[in-house]
């Protein structure tokens, strides 16, 4: 028998917490400089206060400081 929706969505909420959640920050072309930017500091505090606040406690940064997203340079 199918369990119903309401159940099925609990078990999901209840894994996804553990689960590892990945948190990625990019590089704003506004906001270039050397080492982390001002915007990667704001991406990275704003990021991990959501998940603070919402019970993510596996969570893992990935951080493209230094690409810009508006072009190819540094894509090996």
């Amino acid at each position: 028998m199918m369990a119903n929706m309401t159940e099925m969505l609990s078990h999901h909420n209840v894994l996804s917490l553990d689960a590892l959640t990945a948190l990625y920050c990019r590089l704003s072309v506004d906001d270039a400089n050397d080492g982390d930017s001002n915007s990667i500091q704001n991406q990275k505090e704003m990021l991990e206060r959501y998940c603070k606040e919402n019970g993510f406690t596996n969570y893992r940064f990935y951080v493209d400081d230094g690409y810009s997203g508006t072009t190819f340079a540094g894509v090996r």
